[in-house]
């Protein structure tokens, strides 16, 4: 009776020399090599579960057009940004108390007396200014690169989704602080907004929570500062990273496009 031939994916793996007696030299394995092996193991369990790996590797091993330089690293530069962002607020929300009556002192006891505290909202305050000014640049280099021309118009508009919506963050965060500064220059803004044709005025009271400034207004400004905004923002750069993965990266303007020896034959 003829054997059946066994699965490539079935059969067993030849063991490395680590194996078996230890080493090649049949001294007994060590523990950094103990703690590999199962690191290794563990990795390949969970792969073999979820296939991650495939993902990763269509994320990270792509083709790059030639002569990308610096400029098209301001996208990376911008995401790390936002990361900053994201880490130095939840080490911030844990005292800040978004209260009318509350927030300024709250924010005063962060900055003089908690341990690194006026490290951290340094790093946030001046954080914001450099993501905003990243994400124009990242744009800026997307426009004069023509990168938002077919077939990447739908990661164009999903940029300048991502450009309102960072402003709007910067917008709200600036009253959390409820200084006088901070009061008076969000006072303006929303009366700027309201100016607006048609969603103007309900827009206007939507961000006040009612007809002028209340208590409620520096809580709404904190919910939107700390979760809507944030997480809009992170699923646009989900769609945004996986757009840039499925389509490729545009080359430099001043890059002239190679033709292929074969299409050279037939223009001649």
């Amino acid at each position: 009776m003829a054997k059946l031939p066994i699965p490539a994916g079935l059969r067993p793996r030849p063991k490395p020399p680590s194996e078996g007696n230890g080493s090649a030299n049949g001294a007994p394995p060590t523990v950094k090599t103990k703690a590999a092996d199962v690191g290794i193991s563990a990795v390949d369990w969970l792969d073999e579960r979820t296939s991650l790996s495939a993902g990763a590797r269509w994320l990270m091993f792509r083709k790059i057009p030639k002569g990308t330089n610096w400029f098209y690293t301001l996208g990376s530069a911008s995401m790390f940004a936002f990361l900053s962002q994201a880490v130095t607020g939840v080490f911030l929300a844990m005292y800040y108390d978004p209260s009318a009556t509350r927030a300024y002192e709250s924010m005063r006891h962060l900055t003089n007396e908690v341990f690194l505290g006026e490290f951290v909202r340094g790093m946030h305050k001046w954080g914001s200014t450099v993501m905003v000014i990243l994400v124009f640049l990242h744009m800026a280099r997307t426009f004069f690169f023509g990168a938002y021309k077919y077939p990447r118009e739908l990661n164009w508009v999903i940029g300048v989704v991502l450009l309102i919506l960072t402003l709007f963050m910067s917008f709200t965060g600036y009253l959390l602080p409820f200084d006088q500064r901070s009061f008076w220059a969000t006072t303006v803004g929303v009366a700027i907004n309201g100016t607006g044709p048609l969603v103007g005025p309900y827009l206007n009271d939507f961000l006040r929570g009612g007809p002028e400034f209340g208590v409620t207004t520096l809580s709404r400004f904190y919910a939107l500062h700390m979760l809507v905004l944030p997480a809009l923002i992170g699923a646009m750069i989900g769609a945004h990273l996986y757009l840039v993965a499925r389509l490729g990266t545009t080359a430099p303007p001043w890059m002239k496009a190679e033709i292929a020896p074969d299409l050279r034959k037939d223009e001649s």
